[in-house]
């Protein structure tokens, strides 16, 4: 009996992963719950039924089509061009989380490794390289990337994902810079310094994951984010190419008053979406973050 109530009382007390810590987090927020889903739904069906969309089939210009309704020859109606717009939808959606989640693990990469050396090795290397992304922080970001696309000659997606991932990396690497700097300082670092253990090691086995909860956290914020920067910019005319399906095109075509008034099947399926997508992934960050306060409180 000594011995069960021992080892209950070693349960009790073990530390609960990091992965536990989320789902119960998450399975008690009702609205990240439904957010999990909803964008699972979401994705396996834009997905799907992109690769099962011919782009060139969608993209072709029909004038006797212009402005057809909705099940008027196509299920959410056509453009100005006679273009189906369900599948300029699906791709579009496609086109912009590809996007989003690539220039995040982008930023993100480039981000936590240049915050981590940062932080860890402080003095010079620390001053180096924070005056360097002092000066990218302080540059009119939006407007070098307008003038990037523009002098682009026959720019494709991995070309935007390419000029975006060269600006945005800036923010994560001043967030694990400062985290870096707290940890670089605690015994376990100290104790790995004297044993001689390389600094390869201490700053990626021993440091990185102490800070995994916050960059899921920043991963899945920033995440939103670019898929609001690349809809934003095509809403502009400085996104995708017009060729490319993009949900901040269809939304940009609300800028004409008569479709914004008469022809809401053009631009109004893409805006949900988009409300849609941004607040399940918000919803979902909110569950990380308290899931990560949690954990560090824990210890």
């Amino acid at each position: 009996m000594k011995k069960l109530n021992e080892k209950a009382e070693m349960k009790e007390h073990e530390k609960p992963s990091g992965f536990n810590v989320i789902v119960r987090e998450i399975k008690k927020d009702k609205l990240a719950l439904i957010s999990v889903y909803v964008l699972a739904i979401l994705f396996l069906v834009i997905f799907i039924g992109a690769a099962l969309t011919n782009q060139e089939e969608v993209m072709k210009i029909s004038l006797l089509d212009k402005y057809s309704k909705p099940m008027e020859g196509f299920w959410l109606g056509s453009d100005s061009g006679g273009r189906d717009i369900l599948g300029q939808l699906v791709i579009g959606a496609r086109n912009s989380i590809i996007i989003g989640f690539t220039i995040t693990l982008i930023t993100s990469g480039i981000g936590i490794v240049i915050g981590l050396v940062s932080g860890y090795y402080g003095g010079q290397v620390d001053n180096v390289i924070m005056r360097i992304i002092d000066f990218i922080t302080i540059l009119p970001t939006l407007m070098l990337i307008i003038v990037f696309i523009t002098i682009v000659p026959k720019y494709s997606i991995f070309s935007f994902i390419i000029i975006m991932s060269c600006f945005y990396w800036t923010g994560i690497a001043r967030l694990i810079r400062s985290k870096a700097l707290t940890e670089s300082r605690k015994d376990y670092v100290n104790a790995s310094k004297t044993m001689g253990t390389s600094d390869f090691k201490i700053i990626f086995r021993e440091i990185l994951p102490n800070l995994s909860s916050l960059i899921i956290v920043n991963l899945t914020l920033e995440f939103a984010g670019n898929i609001g920067i690349e809809t934003g910019l095509s809403f502009l005319g400085f996104g995708l190419p017009p060729t490319t399906p993009s949900l901040g095109t269809l939304v940009g075509y609300a800028t004409d008053p008569e479709v914004l008034s008469t022809k809401l099947w053009i631009w109004l399926p893409a805006s949900i979406l988009i409300l849609i997508m941004m607040l399940c992934i918000n919803y979902i960050g909110q569950a990380l973050k308290r899931a990560a306060d949690a954990r560090q409180r824990l210890g």
